[in-house]
């Protein structure tokens, strides 16, 4: 039989893998593993952690046959595959700007030794796939999440029940970094299936009027399985037309896994929206700079704004490498339109710190908080997080989790501290802005950008 490499990348699975069948079909397969230093040099130690586990299931999974290498991909796969022999290297096709770079040289370094082939990819319809009648892009996610849910998706790839798994030299799986106490996601393919199991069976009929709740456990936390392709969302999307479920919270779930996929798609039309504004409009925005603005974005950073939603969420993020949805909205707002910071240096600081980093999902998020963005109504939009606090966080426990210095402090009267009758708690900061004014400001600054 002949060898054919599988390549995998943000598809640590074996289970609906179209990818891996068809490497299945053109040979003997050969797993291969590549820790590419431009993702892994960048990556927090939480993400490295996630990966690392995800890597040893795999490496389980495939009978101690993946292959790791370390190295530049369009060095080792096209060395590999001569060293084996391969005719055909197999991959879920990558639709972000650097991902498409790097399988363009690969592909290119492999020349007539061997095809690249790619199959699927890892969003629930493929970017690019939906367009409207004239053939253009969506820009507004409402008419493409109709046509998204028009179109549909295939359904979940069979799992192989037998894999002829070839052998090569590899270098040793990398480590999961010490994290100490800090509980981050289990990593692996089990975990994300048991994690769904759990949160369809018993939370996702909620979903809809709970998901914004910090304080509670509430949402399905897939979005880092999701990223690393431990699970695929057409998965997700069969078991909950075969639960049987419906309603707002399953209604919204559903919304949920669109958003990813519009995302995408808008990163697949506009590679360079992962870095550059979506809307024009607001480029001639006026940000804060210089030593002040950088000590605002530490405090930021750290969580020692003097405001205990955005400081609890921030410090969360640094213990976990996630952070609720709802406080990625009221983080972002604080940094853009409080401390006036431009949207790119929150994105990139939350690429390097989340575990379910998604460079489409992530970056477009930043630009919707900031009004740059598709669906840019709102830019007019600046959270108040102390409102924010009290309504999402009613008693106060989110903040009493990762803020220990307001542990004291009882209910909802923790989103104020500065009100307390003691006065403000040992070791908690002041408020470093006035929000009310900061608010004022970054609304005359945006009406100054759009010529109004």
């Amino acid at each position: 039989m002949p060898t054919a490499i599988h390549w995998f990348r943000r598809d640590l699975r074996l289970g609906d893998n179209p990818a891996l069948l068809a490497a299945r079909e053109a040979g003997d397969v050969l797993p291969l593993f590549v820790l590419d230093p431009a993702i892994w040099e960048k990556s927090g130690d939480p993400r490295r952690h996630f990966l690392a586990g995800c890597l040893a299931e795999l490496h389980e999974a495939t009978d101690g046959r993946l292959v790791v290498r370390h190295g530049t991909p369009q060095d080792v796969v096209p060395a590999l595959a001569r060293e084996v022999g391969a005719d055909t290297v197999h991959i879920a096709g990558d639709t972000g700007p650097y991902g498409r770079q790097r399988d363009a040289a690969v592909e290119k370094a492999l020349g007539d030794d061997a095809a690249l082939v790619r199959t699927g990819s890892p969003y629930a319809v493929a970017p690019g796939t939906i367009t409207k009648d004239d053939g253009t892009p969506f820009k507004v996610f409402t008419p493409f999440s109709r046509r998204w849910r028009d179109h549909g998706w295939h359904d979940p790839a069979a799992r192989p029940r037998k894999v002829s798994w070839a052998r090569a030299d590899g270098e040793d799986l990398p480590e999961a970094p010490d994290l100490g106490d800090t509980e981050v996601l289990e990593p692996g393919e089990a975990a994300a299936h048991r994690r769904w199991k759990a949160f369809l069976d018993d939370r996702i009929e909620g979903y809809d009027e709970e998901r914004n709740r910090p304080d509670l456990d509430t949402t399905s936390r897939m979005s880092a399985h999701l990223h690393f392709g431990t699970v695929h969302p057409r998965t997700l999307l069969k078991d909950i037309a075969d639960s049987g479920k419906v309603g707002k919270g399953v209604e919204t779930y559903t919304t949920e896994l669109c958003w990813r996929d519009f995302y995408a798609d808008v990163l697949w039309h506009r590679p360079e929206t992962a870095r550059e504004y979506y809307n024009p409009e607001l480029q001639g925005m006026t940000y804060s700079t210089g030593e002040q603005a950088d000590e605002d974005f530490e405090a930021w950073a750290a969580g020692r704004t003097g405001f205990p939603v955005v400081d609890a969420a921030m410090r969360q993020l640094l213990a976990e490498g996630w952070m609720h949805n709802r406080m990625r909205m009221i983080t972002a707002s604080f940094l853009v339109k409080d401390l006036h910071q431009e949207w790119t240096r929150g994105a990139r600081y939350f690429m390097q710190h989340l575990v379910d980093g998604d460079l489409a999902s992530n970056n477009h998020g930043w630009q919707w908080v900031a009004g740059t963005g598709t669906d840019a109504a709102p830019y007019f939009r600046v959270f108040n997080p102390v409102s924010q606090g009290q309504k999402f966080d009613p008693d106060g426990d989110y903040v009493r989790r990762y803020v220990p210095e307001l542990r004291g402090i009882e209910g909802k009267k923790v989103h104020e501290p500065w009100d307390v009758a003691d006065g403000l708690p040992e070791g908690y900061p002041e408020r470093i802005v006035d929000h009310k004014h900061e608010r004022e400001v970054a609304l005359d600054r945006y009406a100054k950008a759009r010529g109004r």
